[in-house]
């Protein structure tokens, strides 16, 4: 079947400014971050939690993320930088920047460099982990770009409208065809389809407690599995499926699992901010989560005012004609005196 079009792949992946080389997959890597730290923060503070903490947060979970990720790559790829016939050397297995970075061992560390921050703010890490989990799905569709320009991770030959064109050579690629299945595409589409899922829910059925998160990983891990059996770069098979096939089933399932577990969770999860205990807002339909900012002002407001009433002895506001209640009234008669004028409503507390 004659081919009615392809996509190219692009001819280079790395620019040099001057001695200073500027790497594709390096850019699409901390694009993805910047974009994942962009909309964590947006909903972080929709949820009413200070505003920058998820970019605090994000100074411990990069570092962690990408030593993370490296090790998972080297660890289950170690032939390629160790041995007699290794195509590479050792110290190459520090050169994160030229490619190689397992999911699996990014969201792991990741998430533990994300917990030691929130257990030293005293900060809830379901919370943050709810509130990141679509930002990190748009991250990973980001970052597969950077396999776009490497020309690597693609799937077997095909002649389909968008097969992606691979120079020969390449590991994987067949003698004979120009052009493969461009997983890195597929991936990138699943993953955004999935943030906006990821939203959805969390809209629809109020998910807190990590339930966002699990839902993440159980969703990325499908659609991982599919994808990567259609992949033809060297791996490790274990009963006729790809290693990482294998690791997304048991990761599957343990999503599943803490669903499960968490369907009933309820309590507070402490945001470090007034306002934390995700109160009522004026509007019932939805939580904190999805309230705008000058709802949440409100809502702070009127939880303030009704604290401070109370360490007032109770007063209310006075009713119309009447006397201004049971707190006041014992005030005035402790100083002997009565007095028929308005009660002082208490100031608002500052924020």
């Amino acid at each position: 079947m004659p081919l009615l079009a392809s996509i190219p792949s692009p001819s280079q992946g790395v620019w040099n400014l001057g001695p200073i080389p500027i790497r594709a997959y390096a850019l699409c890597i901390v694009l993805g971050v910047i974009v994942a730290v962009w909309i964590g923060e947006r909903r972080w503070r929709a949820r009413g939690g200070a505003p920058g903490t998820i970019t605090d947060l994000a100074v411990w979970a990069v570092p962690f993320g990408l030593v993370g990720g490296r090790l998972y790559h080297v660890i289950t790829d170690w032939q390629i930088y160790f041995g007699s016939e290794a195509p590479k050397r050792p110290i190459d297995a520090l050169f994160i920047w030229e490619g190689g970075l397992g999911i699996w061992g990014a969201i792991a560390l990741g998430a533990l460099g994300v917990w030691i921050a929130c257990r030293r703010r005293g900060i809830s890490f379901t919370a943050v982990a709810d509130t990141l989990a679509p930002g990190v799905a748009v991250a990973q569709a980001i970052g597969r770009w950077g396999n776009y320009f490497n020309q690597e991770l693609f799937g077997g030959p095909t002649d389909l409208p968008w097969g992606l064109e691979i120079d020969p050579g390449r590991p994987g690629t067949v003698p004979g065809a120009t052009t493969y299945h461009p997983t890195f595409l597929y991936e990138s589409l699943w993953d955004l389809a999935l943030a906006g899922v990821l939203i959805l829910a969390a809209r629809r059925f109020g998910l807190r407690h990590g339930r966002v998160f699990a839902l993440y990983v159980a969703g990325y891990t499908l659609g991982r599995f599919w994808i990567e059996g259609l992949r033809v770069d060297p791996a490790h098979h274990i009963l006729g499926l790809r290693l990482n096939q294998w690791t997304s089933i048991v990761i599957f399932l343990c999503a599943l699992a803490y669903l499960w577990l968490a369907r009933n969770r309820t309590g507070e999860e402490p945001l470090g901010a007034a306002g934390d205990t995700g109160g009522d807002l004026s509007d019932p339909a939805h939580g904190r989560d999805q309230a705008d900012e000058p709802e949440l002002l409100r809502a702070d407001e009127r939880d303030e005012k009704a604290q401070d009433r109370e360490a007032r002895g109770g007063a209310d506001d006075p009713s119309p004609g009447g006397d201004a209640g049971s707190g006041r009234q014992t005030a005035t008669a402790g100083a002997g005196a009565a007095s028929d004028g308005p009660a002082v409503e208490p100031e608002a507390g500052q924020r």
